[in-house]
């Protein structure tokens, strides 16, 4: 084993994670950019894509458990849900498990516009070089997951 395959000392790591944060703060503020030029088309604000996206994704929920899921607090959420319900996207119905809690469902309409957004972030995301393989983005998702769960007690202020 070569001395960059041993685990790092946590001093050592401590100071490569630091550069890991940098370059995904970076790569967040860009990628936020990117997806809000995106809203002068579709005319989906980076919020309201989320929420379609979590619906697309995983089917009806309330707005707690997408605060929940997306770590934003359940007032944003509501914003997000009312702004796309108010254009056609979403539409409460009856949870049958919580009578004051409605499920949020994503609509035909809906569905469109995120599999359009979702097209569109695709083809630029192909762009990525670098001759990536899966074993190197295996590695990285599981660095990334490593660094959530360190913040896993952080309060998110959900309710």
């Amino acid at each position: 084993m070569n001395d960059s395959a041993k685990p790092l000392s946590p001093d050592d790591l401590g100071h490569r994670i630091s550069e890991v944060f940098d370059l995904i703060g970076a790569l967040y503020r860009r990628g936020l950019r990117k997806l809000e030029q995106g809203e002068e088309v579709e005319g989906v604000s980076v919020g309201v894509r989320s929420v379609l996206v979590l619906l697309h994704r995983y089917g009806s929920m309330t707005v707690p458990q997408m605060g929940r899921v997306m770590t934003l607090t359940r007032q944003f959420v509501q914003r997000m849900v009312n702004d796309a319900a108010a254009r056609g996207w979403v539409e409460a119905i009856p949870n049958p498990a919580h009578q004051r809690s409605s499920l949020i469902r994503i609509t035909g309409e809906g569905e469109a516009v995120i599999t359009a957004i979702l097209e569109r972030e695709h083809a630029l995301n192909r762009q990525v070089g670098g001759d990536l393989t899966d074993d190197e983005l295996q590695a990285c998702v599981h660095v990334l997951k490593q660094m959530l769960q360190t913040f896993d007690h952080v309060d998110m202020d959900v309710n």
